[in-house]
Parts: C-alpha cells; structure tokens; sequence
C-alpha cells in the first residue's frame, strides 16, 4: 500500500450519465484515494462511497476563479471546454487538493481497477507525472505530482493563454487531435499541431531529466469485449489486469434508457454492452 495521497478531480456539468453508477461503483474499492467531482448538479446520488466528494461550483464560478489565478480572461461557454483547463486544475483548484502528494484530473466515462495495483510507491517517488497510454498525455486519466513546479507545468506553452481564452476545445491536454499521427508510429518531433500541447511539455521536459514522466499502457480503451469487472479488479481476456476501462466508443453503442441502480460485485463488458 502507497502512502502517497492521491485526490482525483472532475469536473461535469449537466444531469449524470447511465454509467455514473458504475463510476461511483468502482471508486468504492479505491477507499484510499478520494475522488472530487466538481459539478452544478444537485441531484441525491444514492450510494455515494465516504471517498467521493461533491463540490457544487457553476461553470461561471469556475471561470471566475481561473481569471483572478490566471490573471487573464478565460472562455468556458460550455462544459467540454474545460478538458483544455485539465492540465491546470492543480493550479486552479489548488485549495482542494491541498494536502495531498498526487493529483489526477479524470472524466467519468470511467470504470476503475484497483488503481494502488498500479500507483505503486515505488512508481509515485520516482516520477512527476504518469500517463495511462504510452504514447501522450491521457485526457481521460493522468496523474500529477502536487508541487508548484508541476501545477504550473502548463504555462511552458507559448500558447497556454491563446488555448484558455479561445472559445473551441483545442485538445490542450493531449495532441491536438493528432493522435491516430502518434499511434501510427510517427515521432512526436514529426507530427505538426497548431499549439504546444501537454504532451510536448511533459515529453520534451521528461526527455532532457527536468522531470521524471512514466508513459505506459495500463488503460482499456475502445470496444474490446472480454473485460471482467471483479471485486474492484478490470481484468481483459482473463489475463491481464488493467488500471481502468474508458468507456469512450462504447457508449456510443450502448445507450441504456436508465442507469443501474444496483451495481454487482461482478460483471461483464462485451464489445456492446455491460452485462
């Protein structure tokens, strides 16, 4: 078990998706990481695990705070936009994570292994930052290491002020949308982006020893099937153990008109559906 203490931040605006449940579910078996949601949703969630945290803010509330710690006027016309402020959420939110030794930023379109499986101590006290893909900066999950250098990490874009207030999302937290460029094998040096995204800071720095980045494969992503949720471990093809599941393609296949109200100790995830 880690000693490092982990706080995870999200941020979501409207009414909670069909696979809430199974977010809230999988972030019950990591009871010594505590998971922040940041929303404008006052909905009673049933079950609420004691290590998931309500923090009620609007989007304009958000904003207000980015400009007074920024010191410019930031864009945040709607919800979507903030995966480009993820890079900045330990500077922005720095009172929540207070305390704490790592941050993550998070979406929920996610269901959890046991993350301690995988945030060891030994991979926490050797590195700054740790992606869930080996190839860039996950958007969906990363972890942070909670000091002033890293909170700040993304102002060593040039373009971290254009990205903040310009109204479109920019994919600041990954590529720039050139991931099929990275994941077709292209080097980072070859792929041309509008703007300098995370992904470069992180890898440039980590490549000349500023810091200390792990970037390896520990997520499931796209539609796979063969992926058993069991007593708060994700296992794919009955052999690999994974950090989580991003449910990204699937739930754009599987559209459930009502979310789960009992989650069981174990269940299914086929190529289309949860089972």
């Amino acid at each position: 078990m880690s000693n490092f203490k982990i706080a995870t931040l999200n941020c979501w605006y409207g009414p909670y998706p069909w696979y809430f449940p199974y977010f809230i579910y999988s972030c019950s078996y990591n009871p010594t990481i505590d998971f922040f949601i940041i929303t404008d949703n006052l909905q009673t969630i049933p079950n609420l695990p004691n290590n998931v945290k309500i923090i009620y803010k609007t989007l304009n509330e958000i904003k207000i705070t980015a400009n007074g710690k920024l010191g410019f006027e930031v864009r945040i016309d709607y919800p979507y936009k903030l995966c480009d402020f993820k890079p900045a959420y330990g500077f922005i939110f720095s009172e929540i994570i207070y305390g704490y030794d790592f941050w993550a930023w998070s979406d929920l379109d996610i269901i959890f292994g046991n993350l301690r499986d995988f945030f060891t101590t030994e991979l926490l006290s050797k590195n700054d930052f740790i992606s869930t893909r080996h190839d860039y900066t996950t958007g969906c999950f990363a972890l942070i290491k909670n000091n002033i250098i890293m909170n700040r990490f993304f102002m060593r874009s040039n373009d971290y002020k254009k990205v903040l207030s310009t109204k479109e999302y920019l994919g600041f937290d990954e590529l720039n949308f050139k991931h099929c460029e990275i994941e077709e094998g292209k080097s980072l040096e070859d792929i041309k982006t509008e703007i300098v995204c995370f992904t470069h800071l992180i890898k440039h720095a980590a490549n000349k020893n500023i810091i200390k980045a792990y970037f390896d494969f520990i997520l499931l992503e796209g539609i796979p099937g063969k992926i058993k949720f069991a007593n708060g471990k994700l296992i794919y093809d009955n052999k690999y153990e994974a950090a989580l599941y991003h449910l990204y393609w699937l739930k754009k296949i599987y559209q459930p008109k009502f979310s789960a109200k009992i989650i069981p100790t174990k269940f299914s995830i086929s190529k289309t559906r949860i089972y």
